[in-house]
């Protein structure tokens, strides 16, 4: 029994150790998951919220690999430049896919593609077309001189022969689309990519099918969809933060990462028309709790809606010339309500709503993110409808007989309470009034009030009131 007992103690630490060891071991073999993250749409402050806070849970989570599985025309280049950043920065290395087949890396997903680890493009896709968009309206000055005049882009020779050079241009658009190429040629260079033809697609706006982009090194392979790409570069070695790492995806799971409440609110606010129904919303709302105290609901309702909408124009690319006249519009048409302008104001304020909301949004994203033509028209129509009904309202008030005040009074009828000579007291309205009279009056005798005097009403009979109308 004592034997037993000791064979028993001895066998039950080596069991337990037997059995950690290999659950270690199972853990240490298991490939850690793969995060996907997919970018669908415009490149925007609610997309790179979603893409920037997903790398940083990937990375806690101990992710091996993160997948940017992207289709977007562009977008704004103060949220690809977020992506990018942390894109560099990131301790788990990242593969851009441009997925399925039919999607496309256009613009700003150009350079997000050219800054990831490994760039992968599905069949059928295309990339490209980087050019910076001018900011303001018009466009480009130079690209509508080249299309209006094909023949002065050829060399010039003056007197002497000598070929003259072509004036410098140093302009905004020339000044974005420097920077531009230089910084896409910064992370091709970074990549050991495609410099060249890196520069050529922002200067010049050209694109590449999936299969000539492999050809001439612009991205690294070509897969069919995310099972298939982990196949392709597992055991590819990458930089990440100056470190060497080999990638082990063969048999990573992968799991989809996809946007949480907060990135679907984000993406609603930021729309540029919900950002400007929400601050019409909230100064309605503040000027009918203004108005009317302790009604409370337009009030809290007005206080949420402008602040939501502050931080959406805080997101987005605003021109503050076009968001004064927002207000200012707004501020006018709320005027004319109490302000006699006879539609003056009214319609000032409904022109400078729409003006402001025609060059609200800077065209930084190909008009991406400008406010639709339509909802402006709707937008001036409705603010013209307010004008004419306030209009409407006043005109009509002033052809109204006047049913209160003072003014009221006069002419009104009365009965006397007492046989009077001189003073007395006589019911007008159902109230008792002082009421004095050139002539004596009998109780019960009707009048009518022709002066008022402070609490003193001048009246005289009914008969040589009516007597005195018709005459």
């Amino acid at each position: 029994m004592t034997q037993t007992c000791k064979t028993w103690e001895g066998w039950w630490p080596r069991a337990c150790a037997l059995l950690a060891g290999a659950f270690f071991a199972g853990a240490a073999g298991a490939a850690a998951p793969v995060v996907v993250l997919n970018l669908e749409g415009a490149v925007s402050p609610a997309t790179a919220d979603y893409v920037v806070r997903g790398m940083q849970r990937a990375a806690d989570d101990g992710a091996s690999l993160i997948v940017l599985k992207m289709d977007t025309p562009g977008g704004l280049d103060t949220s690809m430049r977020q992506i990018i950043k942390a894109i560099l920065s990131s301790a788990v290395p990242v593969a851009t896919f441009v997925a399925p087949s039919g999607a496309r890396a256009a613009s700003a997903g150009t350079y997000i593609l050219y800054a990831s680890h490994i760039a992968a493009m599905s069949p059928a896709t295309n990339l490209g077309a980087a050019t910076p968009i001018a900011i303001g309206i018009g466009g480009s000055p130079e690209q509508g001189e080249d299309k209006a005049k094909p023949a002065d882009k050829k060399d010039k020779k003056d007197k002497s022969g000598k070929k003259e050079e072509a004036p410098p241009k140093g302009n905004l658009t020339q000044k974005q689309i420097n920077d531009a190429a230089a910084y896409i040629r910064g992370l091709a260079q970074l990549r050991g990519r495609n410099a060249e033809w890196a520069e050529q697609a922002v200067r010049d706006a050209v694109s590449l099918s999936a299969k000539e982009a492999q050809r001439i090194k612009v991205i690294d392979l070509i897969a069919h969809d995310v099972k298939d790409l982990l196949q392709q570069i597992d055991g590819r070695k990458v930089m990440v933060q100056g470190v060497e790492r080999t990638l082990a995806t063969k048999d990573a799971t992968w799991v989809a990462a996809d946007p949480d409440w907060r990135s679907e609110l984000l993406a609603v606010i930021t729309n540029p028309s919900v950002a400007l129904i929400l601050m019409m919303i909230g100064i309605y709302g503040l000027i009918f709790e203004f108005s009317n105290p302790g009604l409370v609901l337009p009030g809290v309702i007005g206080g949420i809606c402008l602040l939501l909408a502050l931080y959406a124009f805080q997101l987005l690319p605003v021109n503050f010339a076009g968001l004064g006249l927002i207000l200012l519009g707004l501020a006018f048409i709320v005027a004319e309500a109490f302000v006699p302008s006879f539609g003056a104001l009214g319609i000032g304020g409904a022109v400078a709503l729409v003006i402001g909301a025609v060059i609200l949004i800077e065209p930084q994203a190909g008009g991406q993110f400008a406010v639709p033509l339509p909802f402006v028209v709707m937008l001036g129509l409705v603010s013209a409808g307010m004008v004419f009904a306030i209009v409407g309202m006043a005109v009509k008030a002033r052809g109204r007989a006047v049913v209160s005040g003072m003014e009221e009074m006069t002419g009104a009828a009365g009965e006397i309470l007492e046989d009077m000579q001189g003073e007395g007291w006589a019911r007008v309205h159902s109230e008792n009034w002082r009421v004095v009279s050139r002539v004596p009056l009998a109780r019960g005798q009707k009048v009518r009030v022709n002066r008022v005097d402070g609490l003193t009403l001048s009246v005289e009979p009914e008969s040589n009131y009516t007597e005195g109308v018709k005459s």
